[in-house]
């Protein structure tokens, strides 16, 4: 078992970010370590050609008339070309810059041999469990009522997988773009745990534009991503994590028709509502705000950890 990708591994010759010869001091310090240009220049490039392709494939999907959303008009058709336009930029970016670096797709968190393999689908079963397990937590307090269905028939299994689609691009999305070349390259500079703590952070900001989103909502978020950067830590790759980000936004969103980041989605299964007070329910966010949230979330991290044991642990275990 790997327990993260290793991003202190030698360079590779082919590297074309090696340093140029000669001592690195100076001016040239400025850009490279002893072995390549420096964490944060990485991540300038990556970034810089990250939003260039996902401008043009924006464009692209504008001038082929493809669903789109806006803030008054948020549906599943529209979500899913807006998240596969970022996610083909994101992995596209990754893998143009992997050449560059001399380095495997694969080493940023995604290697090909794991693809939806058991990873993926443990991680798929985490997900629901945990969606489910704060849904109850807050029905237990009397925050929650399922009501009726709100689909039937076609409709059902039609959105059931328009949903599945849409948040398995937001998984790949989300988890690449903030724990997959991002993770490996700061933690090339400033070590795993710093780099997650940083880029969780963002994450957590990221999700304060959101509708109806607020500071304990964006908390959660960061309480959640810091989660995914254990289950990459311990599992060695990000496919737990992508399972888990995408059946816990498809169980917030469809299968308990509830907020997801302040937004009730159209085309979900249930008429379900939250009653009393916000910090039982979420308020508005929904859900990932309430404080039932950081239970589920602590709980899954202390049971997870004794799953999938450090490789320290598992040879004092020996």
């Amino acid at each position: 078992m790997t327990f993260g990708p290793n991003p202190e591994s030698p360079v590779p010759k082919r590297s074309l970010l090696a340093p140029p010869g000669g001592n690195i001091d100076g001016p040239k310090a400025i850009f490279w370590n002893e072995r390549e240009l420096r964490a944060g220049w990485r991540l300038v490039i990556y970034l810089v050609v990250f939003f260039a392709f996902a401008a043009v494939e924006s464009v692209l999907a504008i001038l082929l008339h493809l669903p789109q959303v806006t803030r008054t008009n948020i549906n599943a058709s529209g979500l899913l070309v807006q998240e596969a336009v970022m996610m083909i930029a994101t992995l596209a970016a990754a893998a143009i810059i992997g050449v560059l670096e001399g380095r495997p797709f694969g080493i940023y968190g995604l290697p090909g041999a794991s693809a939806f393999r058991a990873r993926f689908w443990q991680g798929t079963l985490w997900g629901l469990a945990m969606i489910t397990g704060t849904i109850l937590l807050i029905r237990l307090l009397g925050g929650f009522s399922f009501g009726e269905l709100a689909l039937r028939g076609p409709a059902l299994w039609r959105y059931a997988a328009l949903w599945g689609l849409v948040f398995l691009c937001v998984g790949f999305l989300e988890e690449f773009l903030f724990r997959g070349y991002t993770q490996f390259t700061l933690a090339s500079g400033i070590g795993f745990w710093p780099a997650a703590t940083v880029l969780s952070a963002a994450f957590g900001a990221f999700h304060l534009v959101n509708n109806g989103e607020h500071v304990t909502g964006a908390l959660s978020v960061f309480v959640i991503a810091m989660f995914f950067c254990l289950t990459l830590r311990r599992t060695g790759n990000l496919w737990f994590a992508v399972g888990l980000h995408a059946s816990f936004d498809w169980g917030e969103t469809f299968l308990f028709s509830v907020p997801n980041s302040g937004i009730v989605m159209s085309g979900h299964l249930l008429n379900s509502s939250f009653h009393g007070p916000a910090w039982l329910t979420g308020g508005t966010v929904g859900p990932e705000g309430s404080v039932m949230a950081f239970v589920v979330v602590a709980l899954a991290a202390a049971i997870f950890s004794r799953v999938y044991r450090s490789r320290e642990e598992d040879q004092q275990a020996m």
